[in-house]
């Protein structure tokens, strides 16, 4: 069984690389064609507006909003803070509970 901890990291990793490799491209892709005209922006409003859309931006928001959150731990770490078994565990499972409530909450406002 894989410690929280060691899941968090790895999950820090895992949503760097695809917010690197699949989210910014896309983004800037989507960014194109809004700008390019009024009927490239309408066709991206429709896109989006579809429910696999909706399903893939809530994947890539729980991505970026976890990469966030597990990186300023990882800060603290570096810092030599929470460094403890205990404390490390604790905030392990803060950064999955945080990344999963506001993911959660955008998915709300998002639908």
């Amino acid at each position: 069984k894989l410690p929280v901890p060691a899941l968090v990291s790895i999950l820090h990793r895992v949503s760097g690389a695809v917010l690197f490799l699949f989210f910014i491209p896309l983004l800037l892709l989507a960014l194109g064609a809004s700008l390019a005209s009024s009927e490239s922006f309408a066709g991206l409003q429709a896109t989006l507006g579809h429910p696999l859309s909706k399903i893939l931006l809530l994947g890539f928001a729980w991505a970026y909003l976890h990469h966030f959150c597990a990186g300023i731990r990882h800060l603290f770490m570096d810092m030599h803070k929470g460094i403890d078994l205990q404390s490390s565990r604790l905030s392990a499972k803060i950064v999955m509970a945080v990344s999963l409530v506001l993911t959660l909450l955008i998915g709300i406002k998002l639908w």
